[in-house]
């Protein structure tokens, strides 16, 4: 009897273990065949700064500058300054040899001293032809004289006073060519056209320049205290650049650093054509390819530059300002889908926010402000809500149950 009992105790709880198993199969095979759970990436509605930007690239050049050339042909004797050399207004900065004008000053003062001498003896001469002119009238009055000599003597009177006035436009005409003359002289030696640097320098001492057909350039003299930057903006963005707009920019050797300065500054002007090769070559920018599509315009603006950080030729890496808002309702803008826009009035986007259940409730939101990573928010969101950026599945693959 008692063996009977212990078989029927063992037999009990091999069931339990059968239907242990089974119960845990069955939650296995559930756990198989359930789809994963879907986890969502929120971030939260919150306020923030934001600025709506155009960005381009720009070369600063001095405000005012000044390429001195020369206008007479010549050999350098001596160059007064070198790059870098600040330089008073009418200082003197380059000395051409002068032989050649000196000799044609001298050679044109001498053909006027004798022309001035013509002059003298040919005013004599009419003196005397006014004399004689005057006895040949008392002796025709007295008639002890012919008619014919009268005449002669009218004559010669008249022709004297032809070639005083002849010497006298030769000699006006051999004034204006010798002043000319002395002002080729006086190129011979260039001065300073205004108070700068002089930030190139093209020409040596002993070179020998030509300006029979242009005039060579020698050096430039630029006033450092004001830049200005030469920025080229695309056709896409242009009609969103303006007179008077902000701007900031900083250099290329600054970016790097985390602290980098920041220059701010306005637009001045909007040329309203694409530059040409010639006004690439004035602004430092480099001539557009013939065959390139791509259209850009050339926004101008100056920036004060009294401690000398900026130089000539630097790039510039400007941002437009065209719209800023602080301390508004911020929103990442890969987290709105655009809508229709109505003229005049707010872009309306929708969203997706995920609510406190768990649940995701997808809103119309209307937009202000965007720059290329966030966007103002005017309705239909609330600050602390989290909106929804993206979403992903909890595990990747179905997961083996263990006993």
């Amino acid at each position: 009897m008692a063996g009977r009992k212990t078989l029927t105790g063992r037999t009990a709880r091999r069931a339990g273990a059968v239907l242990a198993l089974a119960a845990a199969l069955g939650a296995g095979a559930w756990w198989w065949s359930r789809p994963p759970a879907v986890v969502y990436d929120t971030v939260p509605v919150a306020r923030g700064d934001i600025e709506a930007t155009v960005s381009a690239i720009g070369t600063l050049q001095p405000r005012r500058y000044v390429d001195v050339g020369a206008q007479v042909s010549g050999q350098i004797l001596r160059l007064h300054v070198q790059p870098g050399a600040e330089v008073k207004k009418g200082q003197l900065l380059v000395e051409i040899d002068p032989s050649v004008q000196q000799a044609t000053v001298d050679g044109a003062r001498a053909a006027l001293a004798g022309l001035r001498a013509q002059l003298a003896e040919q005013q004599a001469q009419h003196r005397l032809a006014q004399q004689q002119q005057a006895r040949q009238q008392q002796m025709e009055r007295e008639g002890a004289t012919r008619l014919e000599d009268l005449q002669t003597a009218e004559a010669a009177l008249a022709s004297a006073a032809a070639r005083i006035d002849h010497l006298r436009a030769q000699i006006d005409q051999t004034q204006a060519s010798l002043k000319a003359d002395e002002a080729r002289l006086g190129y011979t030696r260039i001065y300073a056209p205004m108070a700068g640097t002089v930030v190139a320098l093209e020409a040596r001492e002993g070179q020998t320049l030509n300006a029979t057909y242009q005039t060579p350039n020698i050096l430039r003299v630029a006033d450092l205290s004001t830049m200005t930057v030469w920025t080229e903006v695309s056709e896409a963005d242009i009609r969103r650049v303006k007179a008077g707009l902000p701007v900031y920019f900083t250099t290329l050797g600054g970016q790097a650093d985390a602290g980098a300065r920041r220059w701010h500054s306005t637009v001045r002007q909007v040329l309203p054509a694409p530059p040409t090769p010639e006004a690439k070559a004035a602004g430092g920018g480099s001539a557009q390819p013939a065959a390139s599509k791509a259209v850009s315009y050339t926004v101008l603006f100056d920036v004060d530059n009294a401690d000398g950080e900026l130089m000539p030729q630097m790039t510039a890496q400007a941002s437009f300002v065209t719209a800023r808002a602080q301390g508004v309702l911020a929103v990442p803008v890969s987290a709105l889908a655009a809508g229709p826009d109505a003229p005049g009035q707010a872009a309306t986007h929708s969203a997706r926010v995920l609510l406190a259940d768990g649940s995701v409730e997808t809103r119309a939101v209307e937009v202000a402000v965007k720059s290329r990573h966030l966007a103002e928010v005017r309705s239909g969101l609330r600050e602390g809500e989290r909106l929804v950026t993206g979403e992903r599945a909890a595990r990747t693959g179905p997961q083996r149950f263990k006993l």
